[in-house]
């Protein structure tokens, strides 16, 4: 159901090194690129993830209550990705574990604050 996410910067070439080398690790690659924007995926068909600066001009801001989870096949690779997004420069948002049965995460945002998550759901 859902086709892509956007996310905003107001430091894209930050961005892209980081989304490059996160959503490198999950078999992503960049799917289209222009001047404002970057988005990542591993086929056109499939849902993808974009880093834009806004369309208005005005500065990128954090959402409040907004996140997005990476479903990963495994609970090796929640701690991987969590592991590579703070070595990339992403601040933890709460450890890699289970937090209800069958339901393993770990939350962590991006250089520009914004909230992410890699879970596996088994």
């Amino acid at each position: 159901m859902i086709g892509y996410v956007t996310l905003g910067t107001n430091n894209l070439p930050r961005a892209a090194v980081f989304y490059d080398a996160l959503l490198g690790e999950l078999g992503a690659r960049r799917l289209w690129e222009f001047d404002r924007g970057i988005a990542w995926g591993t086929a056109p068909d499939e849902p993808s993830l974009a880093i834009m600066t806004p369309f208005d001009g005005q500065p990128a801001t954090v959402g409040n209550g907004v996140m997005v989870g990476l479903q990963v096949s495994s609970r090796a690779l929640v701690d991987k990705i969590h592991a590579r997004a703070l070595e990339l420069g992403g601040s933890d948002e709460g450890p890699t574990g289970p937090r209800s049965e069958g339901f393993y995460v770990g939350y962590f945002r991006d250089p520009e604050g914004n909230k992410l998550c890699a879970y596996c759901a088994n």
